[in-house]
């Protein structure tokens, strides 16, 4: 009887690091770095509306190596807020306010949506979330800046949508978010610089004491009221505000940018 030959060891296609859920799980979180990185720097304009830049220059100012940061300049541009040149590099949205005032209706939609889905759906867990969120509102109202607001705005609507359970919301009112989150920033910075947060705080803590209590109607309505303030923005964005504000290149017509 011929004797068998040796079992062949079976090699799995494509085992090592790179296919290991861990390495793949790292890979997420290095783009999901990157890509909240470049939403701030772009809602506090530390990369201006308008802007001509580079990958080179997006991973320098995020600290991210090229994938991740190509990962989330993708990402950014499906939100409209990078803009993808070919051959002459990346540029960060100009601020079109009569585009904003349009989009105000839709995130008044999807935002009642959303909070009536977290009024109907909080629990335990998450009202005490809510709650928390609550506390730090009242207790750092008097010194709140625009930039801890927004911090904590990013929190708010991350639990919103958290708790609505429906994944789909996010990738639609995210970017909503970011692109109104970014004309706020100017109108606290450079338009209404005295005017304080108090107003808009109160329309968070509406929203968050109402999804808390499940109160549907009152949260709806909260909600509501906060797109109806967020749309009176537009009337002291569009008078007389210097331009360059909303495109940095506005002051340079004409002018060519390098990328």
């Amino acid at each position: 009887m011929a004797a068998r030959p040796p079992t062949e060891r079976r090699r799995t296609p494509n085992a090592g690091p790179a296919a290991s859920p861990r390495g793949a799980r790292g890979r997420a979180n290095l783009a999901e770095i990157a890509y909240d990185r470049l939403e701030s720097l772009i809602v506090t304009c530390a990369l201006p509306p308008g802007q001509y830049l580079s990958i080179q220059d997006l991973q320098q100012r995020t600290d991210c190596g090229r994938t991740p940061t190509h990962q989330a300049v993708s990402r950014l541009a499906s939100d409209t807020l990078i803009l993808i040149r070919p051959r002459h590099g990346l540029r960060i949205a100009p601020i079109d306010l009569a585009r904003e005032r349009t989009l105000v209706q839709l995130r008044r939609s999807l935002e009642g949506f959303v909070t009536r889905l977290a009024a109907e759906r909080c629990g335990a867990s998450e009202r005490n979330h809510f709650r928390h969120l609550a506390r730090l509102l009242r207790e750092e109202e008097a010194a709140m800046t625009i930039d801890r607001f927004n911090q904590l705005d990013r929190r708010i609507d991350r639990l919103l949508l958290q708790t609505a359970g429906e994944p789909f919301l996010e990738h639609t009112l995210r970017p909503l978010h970011t692109i109104f989150r970014r004309s706020g920033w100017i109108y606290y910075k450079h338009v209404r610089p005295r005017e304080g947060l108090q107003r808009t705080i109160a329309c968070h803590l509406e929203i968050l004491d109402a999804v808390a209590a499940n109160q549907v109607r009152h949260a709806v309505a909260a909600a509501d009221r906060l797109v109806s303030f967020s749309d009176s923005m537009f009337d002291a964005l569009g008078d007389g505000v210097d331009p360059a504000l909303f495109d940095c290149t506005a002051a340079a017509p004409g002018e060519e940018h390098a990328a």
